[in-house]
């Protein structure tokens, strides 16, 4: 069996068994010094001046929001390809999600459909850095910059991506982590952690994480209880220094992928379209994919799919009466992903190909009025 995904613990095992070990033994769970060197060491992984841990990459986003002001009135841009949990942050923050469909190759946020979604309402917009590939944050800046918006980074797939040579997070005046278990950064739990340039946003960041706290029982606004805590940080103090050797791993994996794919007629594979792809998932195309998924599952290789319903469409996001965005919907009904972590073996990608190769047939087609540029 090829598994799509292991979690435990490695070559980093020591360095999490003793952080773990720390941190019972000083007896300091919650906004201690493991924290505090946590936020300073991601930050500067990051190419940012700050780092500000919370408890959820979803509370990360919500909280930047607040930061900059943007909730009731106010609309925010976002991507309808994407876990559900992008939007809700949004809703959360109190504002109101605006869907753009994507851009058929990278799969994240047109830049275009972004203009077209701009009204009176828009405060901000919030690109996805979907499965490790970052969106094309030169455009979507350049329609921010005209329109007055704040840009919020949703990099909680992508962390340590780059986009056309410069580190994701560092484009908008906020952006927003997940250490999700699954992420290329994962705790062994949940957490997240914001990332801005911007001093008094930083500090407003942190207030709004402690409940609104200046100081201890002294709120001077609304705040929530989202810490990162510190068994959590120290676990990811331990993890970060083998982050930069599993991203170079996973881009070598997806080299793997490419090119024993390459030639295959039963699937697709999106391309990169920048070298900053970090490969958090890595997603192909069919248009027979759950007859191809059930051949795969026959062949004892898991996939899974990511995301088979666009959040546009999600019971959830009905109240906000979403624009269709018919190219995510496409993507929807044709994307999973197949199994990529630092572990996986050389030689499973081979065995992965073939499969694949003996699958059933047509892979996806190209879709008239679609944009394939």
């Amino acid at each position: 069996m090829i598994r799509f995904l292991e979690l435990t613990p490695t070559e980093d095992a020591a360095a999490v068994q003793a952080a773990i070990t720390r941190v019972i033994e000083r007896g300091w769970f919650v906004l201690g010094p493991e924290v505090a060197a946590f936020e300073a060491q991601f930050a500067s992984s990051c190419g940012s001046s700050f780092a500000i841990g919370v408890g959820t990459g979803t509370d990360a986003l919500a909280i930047s929001l607040r930061a900059l002001g943007i909730g009731p009135g106010d609309e925010v841009i976002t991507s309808p390809l994407s876990a559900a949990f992008s939007a809700l942050a949004i809703v959360m923050a109190g504002a109101r999600p605006v869907f753009a469909d994507i851009d058929s190759e990278r799969l994240t946020i047109d830049p275009r459909a972004v203009a077209a979604a701009v009204t009176e309402r828009t405060a901000g917009v919030m690109p996805v850095h979907l499965y490790g590939q970052p969106a094309d944050m030169a455009s979507i800046c350049a329609v921010a910059e005209r329109h007055g918006l704040a840009v919020i980074e949703d990099c909680c797939q992508a962390h340590l991506a780059t986009c056309a040579g410069r580190p994701v997070g560092s484009f908008g005046a906020m952006a927003a982590y997940s250490f999700y278990p699954t992420k290329n950064l994962g705790a062994l739990g949940d957490g997240g952690a914001i990332t801005t340039n911007d001093e008094a946003l930083a500090a407003r960041a942190k207030r709004l994480r402690n409940g609104g706290q200046t100081d201890r029982f002294h709120h001077v606004e609304f705040g929530v209880n989202s810490r990162l805590d510190e068994l959590q940080a120290a676990i990811l103090r331990a993890r970060l220094p083998f982050l930069q050797g599993w991203t170079d791993r996973r881009r070598a994996l997806a080299s793997q992928y490419r090119s024993a794919l390459a030639s295959l007629d039963t699937v697709a594979v999106p391309p990169e379209v920048d070298a900053g792809h970090v490969y958090h998932l890595f997603v192909v195309r069919s248009v027979v994919r759950e007859a191809m998924q059930a051949h795969l599952r026959s062949c004892g290789i898991e996939t899974l799919i990511h995301y088979p319903v666009p959040i546009n469409r999600q019971r959830a996001m009905s109240s906000v009466d979403p624009a269709p965005c018919p190219i995510a919907a496409r993507a929807c009904d044709e994307v999973f992903s197949l199994p990529m972590y630092p572990r996986l073996p050389d030689g499973a990608i081979d065995r992965i190909s073939a499969a694949l190769a003996g699958g059933p047939a047509p892979a996806v087609t190209r879709h008239e009025g679609e944009d394939r540029r």
